[in-house]
């Protein structure tokens, strides 16, 4: 039976890079094809020519149903029965569900005005056929990501996908919701339909994909049926390394010296749809890495922003045993606090800008002593730390958004650890990038931690909190469930003062 869907020798070549070389991939209708690699190693790319973002080199063959054509705009590819739904969700927060799903595809009456009764009555059908309990009038701004999620699906099957496309669709899911949306794949996959799933959660790989095509530096490494891959086996061909080297355990620098003291820190006048943070107690001390664990919502992000000022609170906070009054990000900046933020792309870069820009965002006065930038000096101090950090990239000139994930977030960390603070908040440090870049990230907060910087690391990846953490305070319900020693911390030790 031909592959729905075909391409073969793709390449794509951008200003002094090579993307893709000679890349091929299938997907056949009613099946699950994994697409797995690093950060930087052309999923994207292959992605934006399947879908008419970009055009691939002259060579590259597409081909549709065994027909060669050329996908000339994502309008074109939709036509054509390929749709893609981006971790970056493209919805419209002010219009309904429905408004959402068939949009610019509204079913018009015979006047020309949009028949909202009829295109309500579609996406309930839409919505029914897959399960989802949504009111179609509803605003798509009352709903959860998940939710937005499953509305993206309605949407693309409304546009009678015969191939869709998930990036990283439960990177911003609760394990709940995360559970609903495979249940959904699934779904989809019996009805007939193909689908590519990106995702840097391993496990969900295996869980549902029938194959796996693994790229790595542009190029395929090979196309494997998933029952022949192990995960040992998958990531060795991702990232030319072996799975023990990615969640290695570093050596603990921790230090006796007290660097930060959080007593009794509540948070003030929670709205209804906030964790009431309560009575959170705990200290960080000199080269310690912190771990805290807790599920979505738990209310760790909240003590996170509480402690940066960003987040009216009550509560006593000491710095070096020192009362510190913080009402506002520049208190603690001075009091020497750094925040890496979950979400880099909006809180912690500006994408338009370029690397050496991004860079010096929190200490752009080194570079300006009389209100003049010194370029130079900037760019060298920049390239100083990408080197040292290796951050890929063409050149410090090179736009943020024109970087991989990986090397987003070692830029976000980079901007501060520049400005030397004392702490260091790092809150999901690799969500949605590589396992290689993961390994690397790590490998960066132990030499930070060596450095004498205390660290508190937020993450819902539990390996990852295990693997990284000198000691692990577990957040449940907005207060400090328990706090655990490296040697009493297990996966079952944790998740039992997370779910007591």
């Amino acid at each position: 039976m031909t592959p729905f869907l075909q391409m073969r020798d793709v390449s794509k070549t951008f200003p002094g890079v090579r993307a893709l070389k000679h890349v091929d991939l299938d997907v056949s209708r009613g099946e699950v094809l994994a697409l797995a690699g690093e950060n930087g190693a052309g999923k994207s790319t292959l992605m934006k020519i399947m879908t008419g973002v970009f055009r691939a080199d002259p060579g590259s063959v597409i081909l549709i149903e065994g027909e060669p054509l050329e996908i000339t705009d994502p309008v074109h590819a939709r036509a054509l029965g390929i749709s893609i739904i981006y971790q970056e969700l493209s919805v419209v927060e002010n219009l309904s569900v429905a408004e959402n799903i068939y949009l610019a595809k509204e079913p018009l009456r015979r006047s020309g005005l949009i028949d909202k009764a009829r295109m309500r009555a579609d996406a309930r059908i839409v919505l029914a056929r897959l399960e989802i309990n949504i009111d179609p009038a509803v605003s798509m701004g009352q709903l959860s990501i998940g939710q937005k999620q499953m509305v993206e699906i309605a949407k693309a099957i409304a546009s009678d996908a015969k191939v869709i496309v998930m990036d990283e669709p439960t990177a911003s899911l609760s394990h709940h919701e995360a559970v609903t949306l495979l249940r959904l794949v699934r779904q989809l996959k019996q009805d007939g339909i193909g689908l590519v799933y990106i995702s840097h959660r391993l496990d969900e790989l295996f869980e549902i994909a029938d194959r796996v095509t693994i790229l790595r530096d542009g190029a395929t490494v090979g196309t494997l049926p998933i029952a022949e891959v192990t995960r040992e086996i998958l990531v060795r061909k991702m990232v030319d390394r072996d799975l023990a080297q990615l969640y290695a355990i570093h050596a603990s620098s921790a230090q006796e010296r007290v660097l930060l003291e959080v007593d009794g820190l509540t948070l003030r006048n929670p709205t209804a749809h906030q964790p009431k943070v309560r009575d959170v107690s705990f200290t960080l001390r000199a080269g310690e890495v912190l771990g805290f664990f807790g599920l979505i919502g738990a209310g760790r992000t909240e003590i996170m922003e509480m402690i940066f000022g960003m987040r009216p609170h009550d509560g006593r906070i000491r710095i070096e045993g020192a009362d510190a009054l913080i009402a506002e990000p520049g208190d603690a900046i001075a009091q020497g606090i750094g925040f890496v933020t979950e979400d880099r792309k909006s809180q912690g870069l500006v994408l338009g800008m370029n690397v050496r820009e991004n860079f010096s965002l929190t200490h752009l006065e080194d570079y300006s002593p009389r209100q003049f930038v010194h370029k130079r000096q900037e760019a060298a101090r920049c390239g100083e730390f990408v080197r040292a950090l290796g951050i890929k990239t063409p050149s410090t000139e090179q736009k943020v958004v024109n970087l991989s994930g990986g090397n987003q977030q070692k830029l976000v960390i980079a901007k501060w650890v520049a400005r030397k603070p004392k702490i260091l908040i790092v809150d999901e440090p690799t969500r949605g990038i590589d396992i290689g870049a993961k390994a690397e990230v790590h490998a960066l907060m132990a030499r930070l931690a060596h450095d004498g910087m205390g660290i508190i690391a937020i993450s819902s990846d539990l390996p990852e909190v295990l693997a990284v953490s000198d000691r692990i305070v577990v957040v449940k319900g907005g207060r400090i469930s328990r706090i655990l020693d490296r040697s009493d911390a297990t996966q079952e030790t944790v998740m039992e003062a997370e779910t007591d």
